[in-house]
């Protein structure tokens, strides 16, 4: 169900992959791109390798940079998902407060999505979040790692292309999207169930 159409902003939500930046050239991306709040969307707000990223730590260097820090793991982060795509797609109610919460505080702030992942397409913020922010009016825009700006249009087109899938008479470009996300979300989760078996 859409949202109150009063609340969806004209300004673009950015996501953006800590990866194994520095923490000066992490802070210099969100500068370029005048990031006013980074959201952290990670289930686990924390790196092994990697702690300038933990999220006290984190949430201390924004502070003295004048950006806003909030955690939306437990909304939004990509370990609350049942382990079926089209389960995901019913979303939770958690998931949806999580939307709801990103859509009206990009009508106040820039806000900047941020996961571990480099590339948003093997990201969750990349095939479960932007497609949910696309789906109420929010345009979406990744910060890659060298600094420029990929639409979320533009990185589905590309998860077409390394799926392999394209256009033909027998299938939608609905339904192609549709099965690479699905085929993203399946190669993501076998991932995750190899390095943390049960």
């Amino acid at each position: 169900m859409p949202f109150d159409s009063k609340l969806i902003s004209e300004h673009p939500v950015l996501t953006i992959g800590h990866s194994t930046h520095s923490l000066e050239t992490f802070l210099r991306l969100l500068a370029e791109h005048n990031v006013g709040v980074v959201a952290d969307v990670r289930s686990a707000p924390y790196s092994k390798y990697n702690p300038q990223f933990n999220k006290g730590a984190l949430s201390a260097s924004l502070k003295e940079r004048g950006i806003k820090y909030v955690y939306l793991g437990k909304e939004l982060g990509g370990m609350i998902f049942d382990s079926s795509y089209e389960e995901e797609f019913s979303r939770t109610a958690l998931f949806q407060e999580g939307i709801a919460r990103i859509v009206k505080g990009s009508a106040m702030y820039r806000i900047a999505l941020m996961c571990a992942e480099k590339d948003p397409i093997e990201c969750h913020r990349g095939f479960r979040i932007s497609p949910a922010l696309a789906e109420e009016g929010i345009r979406v825009l990744h910060i890659l790692s060298d600094g420029s700006l990929e639409s979320y249009e533009a990185s589905i087109e590309r998860l077409l292309r390394v799926s392999g899938l394209e256009e033909d008479m027998f299938h939608s470009r609905q339904e192609l999207v549709a099965e690479a996300l699905a085929r993203k979300v399946a190669s993501i989760e076998q991932k995750m169930s190899m390095r943390d078996p049960k």
